[in-house]
């Protein structure tokens, strides 16, 4: 990643903005690129749970394996799309910066941008979103950034098998209807309570 560690070794002013903006075209690739796998991977673990509805014990524990381990798949892949969305956000916001950088130079956010450590910097534009926004609520969101505390990221927690049992058993006695049960073993469910 050049330009990020570039950005580590450098102040903000040595930053080239056509670099910073093909290194976002190309973050933001990969995150597309990403967020389609795992779409596709819910897209089968839901199919596979569909033909658990009404099957004996035998099929659905292997479904079960089989959804457990596209489970697995679709989670590794939604961490490193949670991880390559943080570089793209913070690329992005970088591109923002640099698009205003004479004007903030004007004001005192100026020095806490500079004099802060790349790390510190790096942790709050992650945590913010400047895109398409004008320069006093660039400011705005930058001064509210490096007055507030960061939050630590949450781990993952895997489903288990007796989550889907449960979630078959609901659907098959007809207390939960299909779509809720599929939205219950979805990853999406993971990346709405880490936004949340």
């Amino acid at each position: 990643m050049g330009v990020l560690n570039r950005f580590r070794r450098n102040a903000i002013d040595k930053l080239n903005l056509a670099e910073l903006r093909e290194e976002e075209m190309r973050l933001k690739n990969q995150v597309e690129r990403l967020r389609k796998d795992i779409m596709k991977l819910e897209k089968e673990k839901k199919k596979k749970f569909q033909e658990g509805v009404g099957a004996d014990l035998i099929k659905k524990k292997m479904l079960a394996q089989e959804i457990k381990q596209l489970d697995m798949e679709a989670k590794m892949k939604l961490k490193s799309f949670l991880t390559l969305h943080k570089q793209y956000m913070f690329i992005s916001n970088l591109v923002t910066l640099k698009r205003f950088e004479r004007e903030l130079r004007k004001t005192p956010l100026w020095d806490k941008i500079t004099s802060i450590s790349p790390e510190q910097f790096e942790s709050a534009l992650i945590n913010v979103s400047l895109s398409g926004k004008a320069f006093e609520d660039v400011l705005d969101d930058l001064n509210r950034v490096f007055e507030m505390g960061m939050p630590a990221p949450e781990e993952f927690e895997d489903d288990s098998e007796k989550e889907l049992f449960e979630a078959w058993s609901s659907v098959e006695a007809g207390s939960l209807d299909l779509e809720t049960a599929e939205k219950i073993i979805s990853v999406e469910k993971e990346l709405e309570e880490k936004e949340g």
